[in-house]
């Protein structure tokens, strides 16, 4: 019997959901009806569901001050036109950092002094290192982008 009720209960819970959104048919409705009149516990609840709903209609944004907007287009531009320097100063620095790194390169396979042994060394740590920062320069932009809590002081 607890079972039949419970089951009768969740039916009754999810026609409500369905009258609160506007969506019952007549029979389903007159189903409602008939629950919520042998059911005091579905009638208080549905008295609350009906409150809650009628608080969240009502409610609405406040409307903010105008020197909250000028404020936000401030921040907004700044924001902009840092992000469009820093993406320029980062294109400049690869691009010399990579002429630089092209003429390091063509410099030590040209030299004879050197062991080619110590040569090979050379060009792996000095691949290894450029991995190890770029693999650190990622990390942080996008631990960066979806960090939810950079907004908060410490």
């Amino acid at each position: 019997m607890n079972g039949e009720r419970t089951d009768r209960r969740e039916r009754a819970r999810h026609l409500m959901m369905a009258a609160l959104d506007g969506e019952l048919s007549l029979g389903e409705r007159a189903e409602l009806d008939h629950c919520l009149d042998t059911d005091d516990v579905l009638r208080n609840e549905w008295d609350q569901m009906r409150r809650v709903k009628e608080v969240t209609e009502g409610m609405g944004y406040r409307e903010l001050p105008e020197e909250v907007w000028d404020g936000y287009w401030e921040r907004t531009y700044n924001r902009l036109e840092r992000g469009l320097g820093w993406i320029l100063i980062s294109l400049g620095a690869v691009v010399l950092i990579g002429y630089g790194a092209w003429h390091a390169i063509g410099a030590l396979a040209a030299e004879t002094g050197i062991p080619p042994l110590l040569k090979l060394a050379i060009f792996v740590a000095t691949r290894g290192g450029l991995i190890l920062a770029f693999s650190v320069i990622r990390e942080k932009w996008f631990v960066r982008r979806g960090d939810p809590y950079r907004e908060i002081k410490r």
